[in-house]
């Protein structure tokens, strides 16, 4: 099958290069909108439900009652964000999900994480373009405050980030990494 003629969400998933000049990029820009609307009501939610309820909405899958996640929280897209049970989620996260973000079971994320699935080719002739790679947080991991994790960037099981990292590849199961950009500093026991 022709690209053109290729689904763009079908095409964004598979991590081809998303060029703004794309016939079919108004349907991301419908999403775009539509999630800075309901961004707008879910940042406004006055309990924890309302924010199961609210984020449900804006990723298109039911929260489970037990993920927690604190306001305000950031995302450009929404639809390829995946949360499991028992996650908590601390205040003012950005999720920029295009690429799409996957988070298991158990997981914790620290106040001021960035998950990245975005980026941008360093040619200035085509800069303008996204270049989409999914990030997966595997179940039990923990990423602490103010971290980093940039796309294609696979967080093992049990594994902790440190407060600060940016996280540039992915982190082994069982260990805990840190640092600009994060390093290897021990296993977990």
């Amino acid at each position: 099958m022709n690209q053109a003629n290729q689904d763009i969400f079908d095409r964004m998933r598979a991590g081809e290069l998303l060029r703004l000049d794309d016939p079919q990029y108004p349907k991301v820009l419908e999403i775009v909108s539509r999630t800075i609307r309901l961004s707008a009501e879910l940042n406004a939610a006055t309990d924890v439900d309302q924010v199961r309820e609210r984020l449900s909405d804006i990723i298109g899958t039911q929260l489970d009652q037990s993920t927690t996640v604190f306001l305000p929280f950031y995302t450009n897209f929404g639809r390829f964000i995946r949360i499991g049970n028992n996650v908590f989620i601390n205040h003012a996260c950005s999720f920029l999900d295009m690429g799409g973000i996957t988070i298991e079971d158990d997981v914790l994320i620290g106040p001021k994480v960035n998950l990245i699935t975005e980026n941008h080719p360093v040619d200035p002739t085509t800069r303008k373009a996204l270049i989409l790679k999914p990030i997966l947080v595997k179940r039990n991991a923990w990423i602490g405050a103010g971290a980093t994790i940039l796309p294609g960037v696979t967080i093992g099981e049990n594994a902790v980030v440190a407060a600060g990292a940016v996280v540039t590849t992915d982190v082994a199961a069982n260990t805990v990494v840190g640092g600009v950009p994060a390093r290897y500093i021990k296993a977990i026991e």
